[in-house]
């Protein structure tokens, strides 16, 4: 059983190299600039603020900014109106959540910050 989540474990992490990996060759393939994609690639770790105020508003918070459907929303509002900045904004924000989970970031639980989706493969 262990070798079993072992194998999720990994493959999850390929998984958020493989979406960094294609995020920065779209960012570059559409000559976005580099400085923004550095200013703004830790950007979504604001969300982590709410845990300021309890581990159940900091997980749902940092869970929102750290799922793929939502910068997915924002890529998608960008090619709806032609939209580059927004749609260079939506690429770093999906490279920082590949990012995340490359390294063994996960999305959130309530109970608290470090039981995340990763660890309880």
């Amino acid at each position: 059983m262990g070798e079993r989540m072992s194998l999720v474990k990994t493959l999850l992490h390929i998984e958020g190299f493989a979406v960094f990996a294609f995020c920065l060759f779209i960012y570059g393939y559409n000559e976005f600039n580099w400085l923004l994609f550095f200013i703004l690639l830790l950007a979504p770790d604001i969300s982590m603020l709410g845990y300021l105020h309890n581990p159940r508003t900091g997980a749902m918070l940092y869970n929102i900014f750290h799922t793929y459907v939502t910068p997915l929303i924002v890529i998608f509002i960008a090619f709806l109106f032609s939209y580059s900045l927004i749609l260079a904004i939506g690429i770093i924000w999906m490279a920082h959540i590949g990012m995340d989970r490359m390294v063994g970031y996960g999305l959130k639980y309530p109970q608290a910050f470090k039981d995340t989706h990763l660890n309880r493969v």
